[in-house]
């Protein structure tokens, strides 16, 4: 028996279609869902959701949401999407390169604000690059 998945966001549906396995991002570490899986409700962390709808893996970057997981449907609304087969791997890494030299430059202030937001558009460009095929 498979599950039914839903990734949607804001702007379109990412994936709609059955599955075998999910990998989600949680806020409290990575959570697998197979079919028979117990009725869900939890936050995503921002990072790399993998579907297995048949013997192979499908990446997808997820920006943070929530996921409900009842009767074998899995719904995961998030704040943006992208499949990895979708995101160009060198200027992923590129986005991912340049974060992260913000992110390191910023360590040495007290602008808490500056800090978060260069921390999110780490996570962000971490979850595209790796949802590419990049390794981080």
């Amino acid at each position: 028996m498979a599950l039914n998945v839903r990734v949607i966001a804001p702007d379109k549906t990412v994936w709609d279609s059955q599955a075998e396995e999910v990998i989600l991002p949680s806020t409290t570490g990575q959570l697998g869902i197979l079919s028979g899986h117990a009725p869900l409700l939890s936050a995503l962390d921002i990072g790399v959701m993998r579907v297995r709808p048949g013997k192979d893996w499908v990446a997808i970057a997820l920006m943070g949401g929530f996921a409900e997981v009842e009767n074998d449907q899995v719904t995961i609304l998030v704040n943006g999407a992208d499949r990895g087969d979708n995101i160009d791997t060198e200027s992923a890494r590129t986005a991912f390169t340049e974060a992260e030299a913000r992110f390191n430059q910023l360590q040495g202030t007290d602008n808490r604000q500056e800090k978060m937001q260069a921390t999110q558009a780490l996570k962000r460009a971490r979850a595209r690059f790796q949802a590419a095929g990049g390794m981080v």
